[in-house]
């Protein structure tokens, strides 16, 4: 695909659209297209919002659209470590198949069915049904659900006819269980489809080739007594485009008085309020759910009306999906969130970024202040607001940092064998292996690429029940060894085990929060503010005061209560 032309092996009708609608590929578009033209297995690195994202979908969309490659099948598969976000790419992948749709229409072109589908936690068990009897050409996923995916005989069903895999954010998990247990789930597809391109998305990544290399994983040649394992090929796409960034680094004046008796959350509330005032949309960011509740409480007070709305893990679903739909319609002012926001999320336009206390790493500020000046071409704004005097060091580092974009390197796990266990339960689900096939099967993902015989046989014995004698349930056998074959294959109970608490995101023990009246869920409150709650307390929590009526074994029940100040929840 010639550069000054890079348009040129689309479908007419599609060059049209992205013409009309987008203008010329951005850099990262330019660079990447001939890659994925040609199959080559693609780790592509740009700036949040270089359009890295339709980079990587609409050459696989035109091979669907075009009718090069058939659809009444899953085709492509799309992985990211966040439900929220999986339901952004959904809408943003809809919106243009339509106006392309539209655009063939109008021209008297056959257009195909082409379906997209969300497959996570949260997906209805009748949307799972329709799911296999009719799979969709694109699922889009998390890591979790595809880890369960590839051990159901129906999600199997779906997964066997992949063209294309692609890889979102992988930067927040690469260095993670959460990514070996992704990683092991992509290499269980490769027998099941048979080798598929694999297209890796980051804004931040360092280094590079670490991170290419664990998502390209391993093949076997040779011998299976004694195979060698060759690692698959593939590209690294950079981008030449550099936004430009300002990170302003603004110290309150109660951590320049170092006055242990003057509150620095006064003085902050009302920075912000002015901040928030001076700009169209602004987005803060703190470093926990209290820290985020407290802020919206006190930037709040005194207003006739809400001037920010919390955003956090502790929100229902519903709630965060309505505030970003809110600050998206341009009808909310500013948005106090945790990492909740610090991924790709569409909220709009946002023209300042706001940090309160230092990120606990270069990546992850870099994340949170590429959420302003989302577009292509404008420039990235942020202030950070350093809470005590060894943070205001630490930010001063960080702005340099983010500016030089001088991000830290990131380390895979290693051998993980918790997540080991995991996988071989399900790989025993699926199948009867040969244990020599299963080690030498395992051993293509990355991350396990140096596990040692001793250490995979000792998991083996574990799972085949050689503890179950203790007094943990969890040590009951899991895997039946046929010892004189030397095979193993799931017991009976085996997989219901793996689809309650597979995964390796810990349980964390909520309550769930729900009104009085109707049972609608508001969100979770962490066990130790509930065991310390009493009934009639008011709390604030998303812009709104309750009051608890009732505490169940499992259920918060609140009614709304006035305007009275009142102090956030805390959550461990």
């Amino acid at each position: 695909m010639p550069d000054h032309c890079p348009l040129d092996r689309f479908h007419p009708l599609v060059r049209r659209w992205f013409e009309s609608r987008l203008g010329q590929p951005t850099s990262i578009q330019r660079r990447a297209w001939p890659l994925i033209a040609g199959r080559s297995h693609v780790l592509i690195t740009a700036p949040t919002g270089s359009g890295k994202t339709l980079a990587a979908f609409l050459w696989a969309l035109d091979q669907l659209i075009g009718r090069l490659v058939d659809t009444g099948a899953t085709r492509i598969l799309y992985v990211s470590p966040l439900k929220a976000l999986n339901n952004d790419v959904r809408r943003n992948l809809i919106r243009p198949l339509g106006e392309i749709r539209r655009l063939f229409d109008k021209n008297g072109t056959p257009f195909p069915e082409i379906r997209v589908g969300v497959r996570s936690g949260d997906t209805p068990a009748s949307e799972r049904r329709q799911m296999v009897r009719r799979p969709p050409e694109i699922l889009i996923t998390t890591p979790e659900s595809l880890h369960l995916l590839a051990a159901s005989k129906g999600g199997r069903s779906v997964l066997r006819d992949l063209r294309t895999v692609i890889l979102d954010e992988i930067h927040s998990v690469a260095g993670g269980k959460r990514g070996t247990l992704l990683m092991t789930a992509v290499e269980r597809l490769v027998p099941l489809s048979g080798e598929f391109q694999r297209i890796i998305l980051s804004a931040t990544v360092n280094p590079a080739r670490t991170v290419a290399a664990l998502a390209g994983g391993y093949t076997i040649d040779g011998d299976p007594a004694d195979p060698r394992y060759r690692p698959r090929p593939g590209a690294i796409c950079r981008s030449s485009q550099r936004r430009d960034t300002v990170v302003r680094v603004r110290i309150p004046d109660a951590v320049m008085a170092a006055d242990p008796d003057r509150s620095i959350w006064d003085d902050l509330a009302l920075i912000l309020k002015n901040c928030i005032a001076a700009h169209r949309a602004t987005l803060i960011f703190t470093d926990s759910r209290k820290m985020c509740e407290r802020l919206t409480f006190m930037i709040n007070s005194g207003q006739p009306q809400p001037l920010a709305y919390a955003h956090h893990g502790s929100l229902s679903r519903e709630l965060r999906l309505d505030v970003e739909r809110r600050l998206k319609k341009g009808e909310l002012k500013a948005i106090v969130a945790t990492a909740t926001l610090e991924l790709g999320i569409d909220i709009g336009a946002l023209d300042h970024v706001i940090l309160v206390k230092s990120p606990a790493s270069i990546s992850s500020a870099v994340q949170r202040i590429g959420r302003s000046g989302h577009a292509v071409g404008q420039t990235r704004l942020a202030s950070v607001y350093p809470t005590h005097a060894v943070d205001a060091l630490t930010a001063a580092v960080l702005a340099e940092a983010v500016m030089e974009e001088d991000i830290e390197p990131l380390r895979p796990v290693q051998c993980p064998l918790d997540v080991l266990a995991q996988v071989v339960v399900a790989m025993a689900g699926s199948q009867v292996w040969r244990v020599d096939d299963l080690f030498n099967a395992v051993r293509t993902a990355y991350p396990f690429r140096h596990l040692a015989r001793r250490l995979f046989d000792l998991v083996i014995e574990m799972l085949a029940g050689r503890y179950a004698g203790t007094r943990i349930p969890a040590l009951g056998p899991k895997i039946a060894f046929d010892r004189m074959d030397n095979t193993i294959s799931a017991r009976k109970g085996a997989l219901l085990t793996l689809y309650a608490s597979g995964g390796v995101i810990p349980d964390r023990g909520y309550f769930n929060l729900r009104r009085q009246e109707t049972g609608a869920q508001i969100g979770e409150l962490d066990e130790e503010f509930v065991w310390e709650a009493r009934k009639g307390q008011v709390f604030t929590l998303g812009t709104q005061n309750w009051r608890i009526e009732r505490i169940t074994h499992g259920d918060v029940l609140v009614s709304p209560a006035g305007t009275e100040a009142s102090a956030a929840p805390f959550w461990r």
